[in-house]
């Protein structure tokens, strides 16, 4: 399988008013929980983008993530955030904060 949509049409790049979901305009109650998250993943040093790109490849079926990028830089930083460590205190962050189902298989 091949993941898409890792940042969801820019909810999870940047999770603030006026970013879309789904490629329509983000709900707030959508746009606050991307924020929950980005917090979690602030407290543990890591890019709510770094997370958000690396999850869908936890799972044993997913062999390639695909990120859309609009140029040049944004491919650059899409690589880069692939190879950003993350902590496996950020996964257990995010299910305590009930953002993430104890089920979701997490990158090791």
């Amino acid at each position: 399988m091949i993941a898409g949509g890792a940042y969801n049409s820019g909810l999870l790049a940047d999770p603030n008013p006026g970013t879309h979901y789904n490629y329509l305009p983000a709900p707030q109650p959508l746009i606050e929980r991307a924020l929950r998250l980005r917090a979690v993943c602030e407290r543990h040093g890591v890019p709510l983008k770094a997370a958000a790109i690396q999850f869908p490849a936890a799972h044993p079926a997913v062999a390639a993530v695909l990120t859309g990028a609009r140029r040049d830089t944004e491919l650059t930083e899409n690589i880069a955030l692939f190879d950003v460590p993350i902590p496996a205190e950020l996964w257990a962050g995010l299910r305590a904060a009930g953002l993430l189902d104890e089920r979701a298989p997490v990158p090791s």
